[in-house]
């Protein structure tokens, strides 16, 4: 288990707000558009954000023609899969409980990192893994039966979050000697290719001038998602170990579901605010300093 310094605590607690907050914006953003095209929009115009702060903090774009093949494979695990199912996701399903079932991505990712990569989790890493299992479970309570309804919706969503999990070991355990906001920033291009090219193949006949909401929507993603909110994330995952970079982030679908009741008047129960409670136990069981011996 690894502490967090001041900087990461301080990234995280932004990442938390940034990516909490988005579930409502992004439902709002496809509920009239169509979902491919809302997210190719969105990084495209992200790109000159976070090229801005490649050259603010003085990081070089260059990236060594025998290093794409590993960029290309990062890319595949942390952005196709999951960009393109769980938007199209948010768009079946509410908000909040997209959120929930994306966020089975830490979940996801204890298990592969004990099953496949053969870390090995201490009792409190497991017992973090648990409570957010069960926070996700709780905050299910009352969707079953809608969910029932969507399972497309709900196998995407959980398809994303396996994926990621995936990704986010890759990413651990890159051996590229680039800089993470580089390596952030050529992902999100390959990304917004992809994106685009789907939408052209499946969404062209949609297209129209965004109403005024999606396009707000669009400029909240592209500026503070794939503007900030990745690069923070991906050092988050290349600097913490699995568990902990992913256990720490699971306030972000308690906070999309409290916004979206906010936002969209999505009815709360007992289970959420219980969830709560999970979810900080689950961050504290990795974040939470050992006693020195």
């Amino acid at each position: 288990m690894q502490t967090l310094s001041r900087q990461q605590w301080a990234g995280l607690v932004l990442l938390t707000l940034i990516w909490g907050v988005n579930w409502p914006v992004m439902k709002l953003g496809v509920t009239h558009y169509p979902p491919l095209s809302f997210r190719a929009l969105s990084m495209w115009l992200g790109l000159p954000v976070l090229a801005l702060g490649l050259r603010l903090q003085g990081r070089a774009l260059r990236v060594a023609r025998s290093d794409w093949p590993e960029l290309l494979k990062l890319a595949a695990a942390n952005m196709f899969v999951w960009h393109a199912l769980i938007i199209v996701a948010v768009r079946s399903l509410s908000s909040g409980r997209a959120a929930i079932l994306g966020y089975s991505m830490p979940i996801f990712s204890a298990l592969l990192g004990a099953w496949i990569f053969g870390n090995r989790l201490v009792p409190r890493a497991w017992a973090g893994v648990a409570a957010a299992a069960l926070g996700v479970l709780l905050l299910l309570w009352h969707e079953f039966t809608h969910l029932a309804g969507s399972p497309a919706g709900v196998a995407m969503a959980l398809m994303a979050a396996l994926a990621w999990a995936y990704g986010t070991h890759l990413l651990r355990r890159t051996r590229l000697q680039v800089p993470t906001l580089t390596i952030c920033f050529w992902m999100t291009v390959m990304t917004a290719l992809l994106m685009s090219l789907l939408a052209l193949l499946f969404e062209r006949d949609q297209w129209t001038l965004p109403p005024t909401p999606t396009g707000l929507a669009i400029l909240y993603n592209a500026v503070l998602i794939f503007g900030l909110a990745h690069a923070i994330w991906y050092s988050l995952a290349r600097d913490l170990p699995p568990v902990a970079s992913t256990l720490s982030v699971m306030l972000i679908p308690v906070l999309g579901v409290f916004s979206g009741a906010l936002a969209l008047g999505e009815v709360l129960h007992w289970q959420d605010w219980a969830a709560v409670l999970l979810m900080v136990l689950a961050i504290a069981s990795v974040l939470w300093p050992a006693r020195r011996s």
